[in-house]
């Protein structure tokens, strides 16, 4: 599931708002240690794509 959720993120990474909302989904399926791993990841992303740094408040 975590993979998936990397895959379906990246999709939707040109556009906040989706990306918003599939990161709020993913952390309502996504197990414990997972959600970690994906905190991880997100900030990666959003290094590289500022716009997306609106939806951390999700990962708070």
């Amino acid at each position: 599931m975590f993979d998936y959720t990397k895959a379906v993120l990246s999709k939707v990474s040109f556009d906040a708002n989706l990306f918003c909302k599939e990161l709020e989904k993913a952390l309502r399926r996504l197990l414990p240690h997972e959600i970690e791993e994906l905190r991880i990841w997100v900030n990666q992303l959003i290094a590289e794509k500022p716009q997306l740094n609106q939806c951390l408040i999700y990962l708070k």
